[in-house]
């Protein structure tokens, strides 16, 4: 995971609320996908970008993929925010 890729990941509001869903449990992509209006694609999407940054991670349960955040990579997000707003932060 790159922070870079989080930050990124992080700056459409459509990833945000997903991400908002996640944390209050675990959810099937088409739960997910329930939530939005828009197409199962551009869902599928914003989940793969999420993926990618490490934001998210995946799990095949049959024919379906249940998502969940991966609160390694939050951590590392937020110690870097908080050395920041501390001046503590560093150029990555």
């Amino acid at each position: 995971m790159s922070r870079d890729g989080a930050f990124k990941a992080l700056a459409d509001p459509t990833r945000r609320e997903i991400l908002e869903l996640l944390a209050q449990k675990d959810l099937m992509a088409g739960e997910i996908a329930e939530r939005f209006p828009i197409a199962f694609a551009s869902v599928s999407h914003h989940l793969g970008v999420l993926k990618d940054a490490g934001l998210v991670a995946s799990e095949r349960e049959g024919q379906f993929i249940r998502y969940r955040l991966n609160t390694t990579v939050y951590q590392d997000v937020v110690r870097y925010l908080m050395n920041v707003t501390k001046g503590g932060g560093r150029r990555a």
